[in-house]
């Protein structure tokens, strides 16, 4: 048991070593910029001031939303989603996985699951010993079951799931937006120290190149770091942009979940529009902050089966073939998916009306033409 422990504690400790190396490698830039580049390079007062206000801004953010997507927890299921302590004791005795299932669905009865795995049995965790919400995948790496997981990042030594996903796509948009910065300003003097002038004096330099200072490397090297990071970050930003449009997880790109109706990659897809409010929320004013703002609890999401299939709209899960339909347990709608169908069927029974009041003035007009030519 002890060297189980101490290997653990050794795996978690060389899991910081990315996010170290990311925080050496910022430090770096930080002193490059503002100190090799801004005070000892740049001849021109304004221009350093310029470039120190937007440097911090996006200095700032970046370090924010980065700080976030780490030190944010993922979130686990709830209690509800785990077996009562009777059921739990059997399902550990019984060794039939028919059997296994049989209890499985009994305690899902309640519960508002749309997902299950490709054989269509209900998603259960037996490391974290808990039914498995939509959306929700075990971590490995995190040795926890985490809600709408996208992926394990070395990166940010952290899961990105439903808790701090908002904050890794601010991480990728800012670290891009810090990267094109530094790249973009530093050119005109990585130009110069490239064709740099190989006097000692400063003053017997020309206009057009820079003396062979200390500040070279510095600046050399920051260009070159900045644009390899950013060429990487464009492509990972650019994906996430797409899955977020589509409202997929990494997961979910790769292996489409299962509904009721078999696997559908577009199942949790509501529209563009909707799609991006359930990462950023409704108000707009938040989007480019890193505070939670998405919606739902995680636990539940809707889907467009709901409008889609009727029968979706029960959410009856079905069971192997030799269970019976009263052994088909129900569950419950989520208030976002209530909230959909209460939708549609208003905007059904407001055409029901208009249909009727249509077909009531049709019926006078006609009684009227009527009267007028038997008169």
């Amino acid at each position: 048991m002890a060297p189980t422990h101490v290997l653990r504690c050794c795996q978690r400790g060389l899991a910081w070593i990315p996010v170290i190396f990311i925080a050496l490698v910022v430090c770096w830039s930080y002193y490059a910029y503002v100190v090799e580049l801004c005070i000892f390079t740049i001849p021109s007062i304004g221009e350093k001031i310029v470039y120190l206000i937007f440097f911090h801004l996006s200095f700032i953010m970046f370090v924010w939303s980065y700080w976030k997507t780490i030190f944010t927890k993922p979130a686990n299921p709830s209690k509800e989603f785990c077996l009562p302590k009777a059921e739990k004791e059997r399902y550990e005795k019984e060794e039939r996985p028919e059997t296994q299932q049989e209890i499985l669905w009994r305690a899902a009865t309640s519960l508002p699951l749309y997902t299950r795995t490709g054989a269509g049995a209900i998603r259960y965790c037996d490391r974290c010993q808990v039914i498995k919400p939509d959306r929700c995948h075990h971590c490995s790496a995190c040795d926890m079951c985490v809600l709408k997981m996208d992926h394990h990042c070395p990166w940010v030594n952290n899961c990105v799931g439903f808790s701090n996903y908002k904050f890794f796509i601010l991480f990728l948009a800012y670290s891009l937006v810090y990267c094109l910065f530094i790249a973009a300003t530093v050119l005109q003097y990585f130009i110069k120290f490239w064709t740099l002038c190989r006097r000692k004096s400063a003053e017997n330099c020309p206009k057009n190149e820079l003396p062979d200072t200390h500040a070279k490397f510095h600046v050399l090297f920051l260009f070159f770091v900045a644009a390899m990071f950013c060429i990487s970050i464009l492509s990972l930003f650019s994906y996430h942009l797409w899955l977020v449009g589509k409202n997929r997880s990494t997961i979910e790109a790769f292996r489409a979940p299962v509904f009721r109706t078999g696997s559908d990659k577009n199942g949790f897809s509501l529209g563009f529009r909707k799609n991006i409010a359930q990462v950023f929320g409704d108000q707009k004013k938040y989007w480019l902050l890193p505070v939670f703002t998405s919606q739902g609890d995680g636990l539940t999401f809707p889907t467009r089966l709901v409008n889609a299939d009727v029968e979706q709209a029960t959410v009856t899960l079905q069971p192997e073939p030799n269970k019976s339909a009263a052994d088909v347990p129900v569950s419950p709608l989520s208030e976002s998916q209530n909230r959909l169908l209460s939708n549609d069927q208003h905007a059904n029974n407001t055409g029901d009306h208009l249909a009727n009041n249509a077909l009531k003035s049709a019926e006078s007009d006609t009684i009227t033409i009527s009267v007028e030519s038997e008169s």
